[in-house]
């Protein structure tokens, strides 16, 4: 019974560790905040929910993260200028309309003519202007991701700044997890104190039974 209630005690201080980092970041971000990309550069994120203005696509450098021909999701670098060929931001974007217009570039034409005249005919679309609203990836699980992306990113050759700020187009920050996670801390809390305030039942004598 004692090593039960260690271990309710112990699965309750994780769950009010994930309630207080979800929570903290649910309300420091109670809607988008807006910048545009020049100053997120130049100052950094103020915060972790951004939308991002100012921007434009280079779908050119543009990677796919499964590494397969279905494109479930793409690393697409955002720039300021058509010509720019350093970047200090990354959008990881399920966009079904981008995902289809380079799966139909890498993967629908037979020979390299018909690939360059729809690349001609679709350019305003590779450098198009786009504004992003996502999360950074942060914490534990966002991290880990990162660096996974970072590795896909260097391993096909793209020349990833090692302060790059890496974007999640669509994601949102949880609205109730966080709060859910803390509730059952501290609901596990109050139950393990009650176990330890309630004395165990001593054993019966068989001989005074």
């Amino acid at each position: 019974m004692r090593r039960f209630r260690f271990t309710l005690i112990a699965v309750c201080l994780v769950l009010l560790y994930l309630g207080y980092n979800d929570s903290s970041l649910t309300l420091r971000n109670p809607e988008p905040y807006a910048i545009d990309l020049a100053t997120l550069i130049e100052e950094g994120a103020p915060r972790e929910w951004l939308h991002v203005t100012g921007g434009r696509v280079n779908l050119d450098a543009a990677i796919s993260t499964s590494g397969q021909v279905e494109i479930k999701a793409l690393l697409i670098p955002l720039v300021q200028h058509p010509d720019d060929t350093r970047f200090h931001v990354l959008v990881e974007t399920r966009d079904p309309a981008l995902l289809e217009l380079l799966h139909t570039y890498h993967f629908r034409f037979d020979n390299v003519f018909a690939q360059e005249r729809f690349r001609q005919e679709q350019a305003h679309m590779f450098h198009a202007p786009r504004e992003v609203t996502g999360m950074l990836a942060g914490g534990l699980k966002g991290s880990s991701n990162r660096d996974k992306l970072m590795e896909l990113a260097q391993q096909v050759g793209l020349d990833v700044p090692d302060d790059v700020i890496m974007l999640s187009e669509g994601k949102e920050p949880p609205r109730y997890r966080g709060f859910f996670f803390l509730a059952m801390g501290l609901a596990g809390l109050v139950k393990a104190g009650l176990m330890f305030r309630t004395p165990s039942a001593p054993p019966t004598d068989p001989m005074h039974s």
